[in-house]
Parts: structure tokens; C-alpha cells; sequence
């Protein structure tokens, strides 16, 4: 059976998000919430809050999972580590 030859039309191209990956370690990234004249930077806040959770006796090569809720009218950020452990830091 003869093989056809691809159009470069055809080729599969790799997803913008397989780009953003082959690229995101050499992205420096900074994101921040601003409300009410104040500002947090998001990724200091997770970093506090994985700092805050291996504070409490915890190893860091136990953390799978972070998920950081900001709650700036609280004043706080609630975090959950590998979907069981919970706490909170001071915004």
C-alpha cells in the first residue's frame, strides 16, 4: 500500500498549552490581588502558607496538593494541603 506524504498543513502541531509548559520554566511569573488600596502578592501567600503548614511538624515532601483561598475582607488566606489538612495565615 503506497504512503501518502503529509501536508505541512496536516502535521500535527503541538497545543499553545504544551508551549506555555515547554516555556514555563524559564518564565518569571508575578501575580498579585489588589482591592480596597491594598495588595498581596498570590505567590508569597502560597508560599506562606506551605511555610505554615510544615511549621506545624509536617514534611514538605508530604505536600501533593495546595489550594490557597484568599479572603481579603477576612484578612486572611485558608489553605488545604492534599485535600484534608487545612489552615490559615494572616493576609
Amino acid at each position: 500500500m503506497p504512503r501518502t506524504k503529509k501536508s505541512a498543513s496536516t502535521e500535527a502541531k503541538p497545543a499553545a498549552s504544551e508551549a506555555v509548559q515547554a516555556r514555563k520554566g524559564k518564565i518569571e511569573e508575578e501575580v498579585y490581588l489588589q482591592i480596597s488600596g491594598q495588595e498581596w502578592n498570590i505567590s508569597d501567600c502560597r508560599e506562606r502558607a506551605a511555610a505554615a503548614y510544615i511549621a506545624e511538624g509536617h514534611k514538605e515532601a508530604g505536600i501533593k496538593k495546595l489550594v490557597v483561598y484568599l479572603k481579603p475582607d477576612e484578612g486572611k488566606a485558608y489553605y488545604v494541603v492534599n485535600d484534608s489538612d487545612n489552615g490559615s495565615i494572616a493576609l
